[in-house]
């Protein structure tokens, strides 16, 4: 199934709007000894920062996966000799994710 590329903008675009607002009461109901220090604001936003860079960097490396595993079955059945090429080409991209993971994990790490 093949999804125009502006419906699956739109529909992560929905997404995050609907976890801003499900997450701004959140940030706002802090407990009375983070409010004094005013830390609850700063964690909530390093939190959101953590998913988003996750999240972001899986998308990026599923998008660009199916993309190559396509062409890559492609490449295969005409020229199977190429079957080690193509499977280093679809490792390249697990790279986003792998510094997506570690992008949320010095931001957690911060709050």
């Amino acid at each position: 199934m093949n999804v125009p590329m502006h419906k699956a903008v739109r529909v992560v675009a929905m997404a995050l709007v609907l976890a801003a607002v499900l997450a701004l009461p959140a940030l706002a109901a802090e407990a009375p000894e983070v409010a004094a220090r005013g830390d609850g604001l700063r964690a909530g936003l390093l939190g959101l920062a953590a998913a988003l860079s996750l999240a972001f960097g899986a998308l990026g490396t599923a998008w660009a996966q199916s993309r190559i595993g396509a062409a890559a079955a492609g490449a295969m059945a005409e020229r199977p000799e190429v079957g080690g090429l193509m499977l280093v080409f679809l490792a390249l991209p697990e790279t986003m994710i792998i510094l997506g993971f570690l992008v949320a994990f010095f931001l957690i790490g911060r709050i």
